[in-house]
């Protein structure tokens, strides 16, 4: 005769989980992330042969514009340049610890 115990045994294990297997479920969540990695590569690509081409057509009409605002804004942005960096020097918040407040 069987005992109740192993009849309510039999009888819960059907309903319970099947057992997991750590390397099919590490296969899968690879396969999830390489293909999640491709589709944000692909977009990634795309959109920068999207901004390359775009750039490729407007250079003629940007390039004599940026030539005269980096003439005329030049001095400016050498001058904002050594300052900062002058700051940073003498602070001695050089690197990562430097921010705006």
């Amino acid at each position: 005769m069987t005992r109740p115990d192993d009849h309510l045994a039999a009888l819960f294990a059907r309903d319970l989980p099947p057992a997991r297997d750590p390397a099919f479920s590490a296969a899968v969540l690879e396969a999830v992330a390489r293909r999640r990695f491709q589709r944000e590569l692909a977009f990634v690509a795309a959109v920068s042969l999207t901004g390359a081409a775009a750039l490729a057509v407007l250079w003629p009409v940007l390039q004599p514009a940026l030539h005269l605002l980096a003439r005329d804004l030049g001095p400016t942005a050498l001058a904002l340049a050594a300052a900062v960096t002058i700051v940073a020097v003498v602070t001695g918040r050089v690197g990562a610890d430097l921010s705006l407040r």
